[in-house]
């Protein structure tokens, strides 16, 4: 790796190499800008790794969104965990401390000012270490939160730090769904706790302490869970601005998990008076109609009187569309009652996300992803099925937005050639940039949009299809530059005009090659019909669209040299790329590179969610098993010649490591150039800066030997 390392820092000394990986990995991570309440200041938080120091640094700063200056929030980053603003307040702040002087593995409440943090008043001690919070300020004065944590099947919240040690390592299940992501599953399930801070007690947490609001809510097959695991937070559940009212999203409760997607969203009162009830679960309006799939987004609008939210129509497919819909609520008792259930812009042909009410709470903004970014959109709530939102952003994409008083937008957006921007926007005109990490990050000198261009192209089924190029920063119009090819994972993703620390493209591009990173048939943010049609067709369309985008380059971009090329992916990538070597497209690149990919689709049942293998191979293997046999890489090794990198890490239980082990061995065994990378402590993804460091390292130094980029080809000291 210092060999690696040195011949980096005397490129990026010669203008040759604009943004290494270590520079990438260690240049400042920023977050969402989270406004003020009176739309005046932000808060957001920087984190920083040193691959000197092996440590990470990390700090709050507040953003005046006025002038744009940033100024040191003095709060201790190494303890505080989450803030959010006191609704109402021009600067009061709520946040939980990581420590608890009282409990062991425990968090505290404060409460504060963000002009004065150092003044800030511990409000309670909590015993277990809650997180996700959400507050609402109420009309006694009265503080109502909602946090997250583990808990017990008995409802109390569970602390690993107080649980006792079992006398053996084993585990039983009886039932299907063992594992997911990357976790063995417990008998712990994730849950909301409500509390209320008095304030006519200086805010301490009232007597009635922490309540888990999912108790009493009846399952056969699925115990009731929020967060929806792995990937939830508090944007699955929601609290109304008045206190009265929460919403809860859980997986079907009748429904097993590992063969179904289906979820749904509780109501309740806050005080726990009755128990939350799923209004558009089985025998409701909704589920009635048609609406049976997962859910998402659960938001209350400013007067309390609605909620928005997104669902899904099928019951065993994860990239069905989700469509927008909007219902009033109120409190008529310990009851939560609901009406006017309505669908908004339903034939809109995207993926409605995240959403904000307008302040008036007559519209509603969303982000969906289109044409390979993530751009915001408002949705009146009298609009009609077809209604067609028009974009509010620009070419970057949206990671976070919040709605201010003014009804102006506060983004934070991030695209290949910046880590983050902060702006405010109209829709109209010109956005009011605060900050671009572009202007003030040394790791990203010699970045620009100028490095970035898109095109179209005919693909399979005679539609057009977009794909991205990234140049290198060095780039010069009359020289030419290896292809390196990318290919998305999914399959249901996305190639897209956005920054990212595991698969940066200028990265990439700025060892030496121009990326293009296509989107073909299976790609979201194009439309629902592009993204369905690779349902029982992992190996055609997709990878003819790619052998057509890869004619289209060689015969249309001079400046790219497709003889020296290389072809790396991951996850549904990884399958590609796998495909790819057992067929013709194969012999065009110089080396191949598979992160986590499916290898052998007969072994697709020893994933955890099922309900994926099930819907994009049309049926079980037991009932459709020439379905998986019909795209087996497996099928095609005698052709299998290209030199050929595998990565495959031991906490991968989507796609179990045993799938890249056996690629690796049969490379081997017929003799084709291959090297096999492990990291036993990662799951799908590499998030280690250590781990992802060695990670580019050991990949670059392969793909730039077989495409000559680079130099000799490091030796591996590995025991015989």
């Amino acid at each position: 790796m210092a060999r690696y390392l040195g011949v980096a820092a005397a490129l990026v000394a010669t203008g040759a190499l604009a943004i290494t990986p270590e520079q990438m990995l260690s240049a400042p991570r920023r977050s969402e800008a989270v406004p003020n309440p009176a739309g005046t200041i932000a808060f957001f938080s920087v984190s920083q790794y040193s691959f000197d120091e092996q440590s990470s640094s990390s700090a709050y700063k507040l953003l005046d969104l006025e002038s744009g200056n940033i100024t040191h929030f003095a709060l201790n980053s190494s303890e505080v965990n989450e803030i959010m603003w006191i609704p109402g307040s021009e600067t009061g702040i709520i946040y939980i401390n990581a420590t608890n002087e009282e409990t062991p593995g425990g968090v505290s409440l404060w409460i504060g000012d963000a002009l004065n943090p150092s003044e800030s008043t511990l409000v309670a001690s909590l015993d277990a270490p809650f997180s996700g919070l959400k507050v609402a300020n109420t009309s006694s004065g009265d503080l109502h939160f909602l946090v997250n944590s583990l808990a017990y099947p008995n409802g109390t919240a569970y602390n690993a730090e107080l649980a006792p040690t079992p006398r053996n390592t084993g585990r039983l299940y009886s039932d299907i769904y063992p594992r997911h992501w990357d976790t063995w599953l417990t008998k712990e399930r994730y849950a909301v706790f409500a509390g209320t801070l008095s304030a006519n007690s200086s805010f301490a947490l009232s007597g009635s302490g922490m309540r888990n609001l999912l108790r009493g809510i009846n399952f056969t097959a699925t115990q009731p869970e929020t967060p929806v695991q792995p990937f939830g937070g508090s944007g699955d559940y929601d609290i109304s601005p008045d206190g009265k009212i929460i919403a809860l999203l859980s997986k079907a409760t009748h429904l097993n998990k590992a063969n179904f997607t289906a979820s749904y969203i509780y109501l309740g009162p806050f005080d726990g008076s009755s128990v939350p009830v799923a209004f558009n679960g089985p025998n409701t309006t909704a589920n009635n109609a048609g609406h049976e799939g997962a859910s998402g987004a659960p938001t209350f609008s400013p007067d309390s009187s609605k909620l928005a939210y997104i669902q899904q129509d099928g019951i065993y497919y994860e990239s069905d569309r989700f469509k927008l819909y909007a219902l009033d609520v109120g409190l008529k008792g310990s009851e939560v009652t609901t009406s006017n259930w309505k669908g908004l812009a339903s034939n809109w042909d995207r993926w409605p996300d995240s959403i904000h009410w307008a302040p008036d709470s007559k519209s509603i903004f969303v982000s969906a992803e289109d044409y390979a970014r993530e751009r915001i959109f408002n949705i009146p709530l009298t609009v009609s099925d077809s209604f067609t939102p028009q974009n509010l952003t620009g070419v970057t994409t949206v990671s976070a937005f919040y709605v201010l008083p003014d009804s102006s937008l506060l983004v934070s957006a991030a695209a290949v050639w910046t880590s983050r921007d902060f702006y405010i926007t109209t829709g109209d005109g010109a956005p009011k940039m605060l900050f671009s990490a572009l202007k003030v990050d040394p790791e990203l000198a010699g970045l620009g949009p100028e490095l970035f261009e898109e095109f179209f192209f005919t693909g399979s089924q005679d539609v057009q299809l977009h794909a991205l190029i990234v140049k290198p920063s060095s780039f010069v119009a009359n020289k030419t530059y290896p292809l390196a090819y990318i290919i998305h994972g999914g399959p249901q993703g996305s190639n897209a005009n956005s920054w990212s620390t595991r698969w940066n493209f200028q990265v990439w591009a700025d060892q030496g090659y121009v990326v293009v990173a296509p989107n073909p048939t299976g790609s979201t943010g194009f439309g629902q019909e592009l993204i369905d049609a690779i349902q029982g067709n992992w190996g055609s369309y997709p990878y003819e669209d790619i052998v057509l985008c890869w004619d289209y380059i060689h015969s249309n971009l001079s400046y790219i040299d497709t003889e020296n090329g290389i072809e790396a992916g991951a996850s549904y990538g990884g399958f590609m790329t796998n495909w790819i070597q057992g067929h013709d497209l194969g012999r065009k690149f110089k080396a191949l590179v598979t992160h986590d990919g499916v290898s052998n689709t007969l072994a697709d049942y020893a994933s955890e969610e099922l309900w994926f293998i099930r819907h994009d191979n049309n049926g079980t293997i037991w009932d459709a098993r020439e379905n998986y046999e019909k795209f087996n890489p497996l099928d095609h090794i005698a052709n299998y010649s290209t030199p050929h990198f595998v990565v495959h890490n031991s906490m991968d239980f989507r796609l179990p490591e045993s799938d890249g082990l056996a690629l690796f061995n049969i490379l081997q065994g017929i003799g084709v150039p291959s090297r096999f990378l492990n990291f036993p402590d990662e799951n799908h993804w590499v998030l280690d800066p250590e781990n992802s460091l060695f990670w580019h390292t050991e990949i670059f130094n392969w793909i730039n030997y077989w495409s000559g980029v680079g130099g000799p080809l490091d030796d591996i000291p590995v025991d015989k």
